[in-house]
């Protein structure tokens, strides 16, 4: 892993920073050829969560400047994140790991109950969505989606869920993270004239649509089964959604 602070490589004094840092948000991205899809979303969700709490501006020119001081001369495809941790100040930490895909077969999912603190902001409290995707792995599931006390869905650990009603596409209308592909697929699903809104989805009701799929910042992938049960997957929606993604321009670092 290759970390930049501040603008410049990390050396071994840098590492107890996490450990110092009292909070913090990020934003997590895939790079290829040094691209990324919807940049300049995730340059304006660091930008919206540190007005938000720290009441301050962020210089996202430094923010690309230390993308690709992490990436160096050599590195094109990589997982980026970009955290903003306030430590004795704010300081701009970037890291680098090998690239990873969206997988390729669709996902199981099991649920809990479950509402992240402050869910708008991709904040660093992040010890419960680990706890419950890894329970969630344990048992021969992909992923967990949280629900209120009234089994209303919310988003997963890592994702967005999206369901496609024949129709449209319906988002659940709950507190969550609006996810930075989500926002991508909004913008595609208008582009192609597929409508969309936002609904209250109960976890009872998805066996009900014709697809059910999940967005994170490893792409779009299918989800095919609730616990123990298939869920209905319409392969030509399936087609047409992973396309609309496909076809998102990538923008240079």
């Amino acid at each position: 892993m290759i970390t930049v602070i501040d603008g410049r490589i990390a050396g071994r004094p840098d590492a107890t920073l996490p450990m110092l840092a009292r909070n913090g948000h990020f934003t997590a991205m895939q790079v290829r050829g040094r691209r990324a899809r919807g940049l300049e979303l995730h340059l304006a969700r660091l930008q919206a969560a540190n007005r938000e709490l720290y009441d301050a501006e962020l210089d996202t020119g430094s923010v690309l400047d230390s993308i690709r001081t992490a990436l160096g001369d050599d590195i094109d495809d990589a997982s980026v994140r970009v955290h903003v941790l306030e430590a004795d100040r704010l300081h701009l930490f970037v890291t680098v790991r090998p690239p990873q895909e969206a997988a390729s077969s669709p996902r199981t999912v099991t649920s809990v109950v479950h509402q992240r603190f402050l869910p708008h902001i991709k904040h660093t409290g992040g010890f419960a969505q680990g706890y419950y995707g890894a329970r969630a792995q344990a048992r021969g599931f992909d992923e967990a989606l949280f629900t209120t006390a009234e089994g209303l869905v919310s988003e997963g650990t890592i994702t967005n869920v999206g369901c496609f009603d024949g129709a449209a596409v319906i988002w659940p209308d709950a507190p969550m993270l609006h996810g930075i592909t989500m926002q991508v697929m909004e913008r595609r699903l208008r582009a192609a004239g597929i409508p969309q809104e936002r609904r209250p989805v109960a976890i009872g009701d998805l066996p009900s649509f014709e697809s059910v799929f999940l967005t994170s910042s490893h792409g779009v992938v299918m989800v095919g089964g609730l616990e123990d049960a298939p869920l209905p997957l319409d392969g030509a929606f399936a087609a047409r959604l992973l396309g609309l993604y496909a076809d998102e321009p990538w923008e240079t670092i």
